[in-house]
């Protein structure tokens, strides 16, 4: 019965697109107290069936303006439920407020302030590398959350300290997993969806489960990746602006690209489609979040060859490799290498191995500095690919120059 009841709270709630949070508001209102005792972390106890609501069952009925049967009675679903981020969310609730607050009082000023340093540490990682900006992130993010949980503050205070820690979290993760600390990452993405979820910023919420749905997708995990990205495109698209559409579809397209065989490459293409598409949609002046600045048309290029290459399609991969790195900005050293890694690989298939290995050396050559777990592991597949040529003078010499 509790799984019904679960079920069926649930399934209420993403009918009227209600966050947790929001249904605990409601229920709260609906039962008229004002403390607040139901939280969204209850709200997901209920519907997993880790907990029935006994005596808040009425209350949730009314909340949702249905007979309390339709809570109770079991349904059968005409088709397989769409994929939620509901599931990726921490087990606990790590920005639960301290129930005694003997913090400062947060006015919107400090929410400024937090705005700011967020976005120069996003600018930041377009120049450094995960293992340069680690640690000034996570002390960033630890910052953050101390002064949600202790600090006084208003609800729309609140909320925007909630969204500015979706935002840090985002950036941290990514940081987290190009310096290859991929269970930190993890951690720290699922803390960000939950502040995203609890802001009510979908759009949000989306960015950051697609990156860790691109970590997935990269670390043997494709078929997590894969339902990951997929629900962050199908719970945020109804009222994401274009460009963020377009950057959930992009992840959708690599998650189908690793997950392998002919139908996912094929899915990964019509995703591809419809990131243009909605990239289009995008010209007519649409707002979207600042964080998206470098989400544009040249992004979704370097996505199209990189899928082709993944998919052995070289004859596609090589002249859209070559047209991004001619207009990339070469002080984003590591972007530069990874881009050239692919072009790499690419050549190889196309049965260049001399080219191939030229630009092997190049992209070793600009890394060499860069602390990135990323460009690590791009430079041991190039160079494993590279061994099918190892009677090639110019790959012999590459790989006895770094056998290491």
């Amino acid at each position: 019965m509790s799984s019904a009841i679960g079920a069926n709270i649930r399934r209420l709630r993403e009918e009227r697109g209600w966050s947790q949070a929001r249904l605990a508001r409601e229920v709260c209102r609906a039962a008229r107290v004002q403390s607040d005792p139901v939280g969204r972390q209850e709200v997901s106890r209920w519907e997993t069936g880790k907990r029935t609501p006994r005596e808040w069952l009425p209350f949730i009925a009314a909340a949702f303006a249905v007979p309390v049967d339709a809570l109770r009675t079991p349904q059968k679903p005409a088709e397989a439920p769409l994929p939620t981020l509901a599931d990726f969310l921490p087990d606990d609730d790590p920005l639960a407020p301290l129930s005694a607050r003997t913090g400062r009082r947060i006015g919107i000023e400090q929410v400024g302030d937090l705005q700011q340093r967020v976005h120069g540490l996003r600018l930041a990682d377009d120049v450094l590398a995960g293992g340069d900006l680690i640690r000034p992130a996570l002390r960033e993010l630890r910052s953050a959350v101390k002064l949600y949980r202790e600090g006084a503050h208003a609800a729309d205070v609140g909320r925007q300290l909630l969204r500015q820690i979706g935002e840090l979290a985002q950036i941290a993760g990514w940081i987290a997993s190009d310096a290859g600390q991929h269970d930190e990452a993890e951690r720290i993405y699922r803390l960000g969806i939950s502040a995203a979820r609890q802001a009510e910023d979908h759009t949000l919420a989306g960015n950051i489960a697609g990156s860790l749905a691109y970590q997935m997708s990269n670390t043997g995990r494709e078929a997590e990746g894969l339902t990951l990205a997929q629900a962050a495109f199908n719970d945020a698209r109804a009222e994401a602006p274009p460009k963020a559409r377009a950057l959930y579809l992009d992840r959708v397209a690599w998650a189908h690209t690793k997950a392998g065989g002919t139908e996912n490459g094929q899915r990964a293409m019509r995703a591809l489609g419809e990131a243009s598409e909605a990239l289009s949609e995008d010209a007519t002046g649409t707002e979207s979040p600042a964080y998206l600045y470098w989400m544009d048309p040249g992004e979704l290029r370097v996505m199209e060859s990189r899928v082709y290459t993944e998919l052995h399609r070289p004859l596609r991969a090589v002249p859209l490799l070559r047209e991004v790195l001619s207009e990339y900005d070469a002080t984003h050293t590591r972007e530069m290498a990874l881009y050239l890694s692919w072009l790499a690989v690419a050549l190889v298939d196309a049965n260049e191995p001399e080219e191939a290995a030229a630009v092997a050396e190049r992209m070793i050559s600009i890394s060499a500095d860069v602390a990135s777990e990323r460009t690590a592991e791009r430079v041991r597949v190039v160079l494993a690919r590279l061994r099918d040529f190892a009677d090639v003078p110019e790959v012999a010499s590459l790989l006895a120059d770094h056998a290491a």
